[in-house]
């Protein structure tokens, strides 16, 4: 199959490398100094050394205690409380308080006077706000005496204090909610009729609540609104007998009803009657 002269050439070649000295064939490789401590390596050979690799230090426990030296709350669990509660605010006040209340009548009122800007929106929530705490202060205030001050003082646990928190603020918003309203939210959520209004869930009652503030707030707007779209009647009555067809009357209309909204001092009797209206049962 092969030809003699190839096979052999092929063994004369392998005769003369068998025949080689061993370091004659790795002469390319330079001569590396034996690791120390290592017995039986030949000098011609080269030796990897790993480094000691050192010992991985011990772990120390880590704990997580929520008492305090005096038996109380420690500063850490009560600085992520009140970071929870901050986070909350915004929703509670919202919906557990007459804060809806305020702030619709009041962008009613600016819509009714015609001018869309001014009152700006952050100072009529501003004041919403303010109203809301000047209604519902004293409320806040049984509220911090009797479930926040124990609980910070380590007298009574979460629970108890969020219970006790509770009762007041529920009182409250039994008080604003219409019977329909609290009976749509009973039967769609379709359970038994309580037996008593403070048998009611927070669940049902809240959204309950809501939505007797927005039937009371458009209640107040369309009274707001009458006055001022009696005077646009007539001063588009006046324009069209005159014959200024081309004359917007919003141009005649707008300073009449700011005129007569500054001589009823408007603000103050909006916010009085409002005020004086979260006090009376729906």
């Amino acid at each position: 199959m092969f030809p003699p002269r190839r096979v052999a050439a092929f063994l004369l070649i392998v005769a003369a490398f068998v025949g080689m000295p061993r370091g004659a064939a790795f002469a390319q490789v330079p001569d590396q100094p034996p690791a120390a401590g290592v017995v039986g390596v030949p000098e011609n050979q080269t030796v990897l050394t790993v480094p000691d690799v050192p010992e991985t230090p011990a772990v120390p426990d880590v704990g997580i205690s929520i008492d305090s030296e005096d038996g109380g709350i420690s500063k850490a669990v009560l600085i992520v409380i009140m970071l929870a509660l901050a986070s909350v605010v915004p929703l509670l006040l919202l919906l557990t308080t007459s804060f809806t209340r305020f702030v619709v009548v009041l962008g009613l009122t600016r819509n009714a006077v015609g001018i869309q800007n001014i009152p700006p929106t952050q100072v009529l929530i501003g004041l919403a706000f303010f109203l809301t705490l000047f209604v519902m202060g004293p409320m806040l205030s049984t509220i911090k005496a009797d479930a926040v001050d124990p609980l910070l003082a380590g007298e009574i646990d979460q629970s108890t204090a969020i219970e006790i928190a509770t009762e007041p603020l529920r009182s409250f918003m039994l008080d604003q909610t219409r019977e329909e309203d609290l009976a749509l939210f009973i039967g769609l959520a379709g359970k038994d009729k309580p037996e008593t209004p403070e048998d009611v869930s927070l669940t049902t009652l809240i959204p309950a609540f809501v939505v007797s503030e927005l039937t009371t707030a458009f209640m107040i707007g369309f009274l707001i609104y009458v006055p001022f779209l009696i005077i646009d009647l007539i001063v588009s009555a006046v324009l069209m007998a005159l014959g200024m067809v081309m004359l917007p009357p919003v141009f005649i209309s707008l300073p009449l009803k700011l005129l007569l909204f500054v001589l009823v001092n408007g603000w103050a009797l909006i916010i009085g009657s409002v005020v004086q209206s979260v006090g009376a049962v729906s």
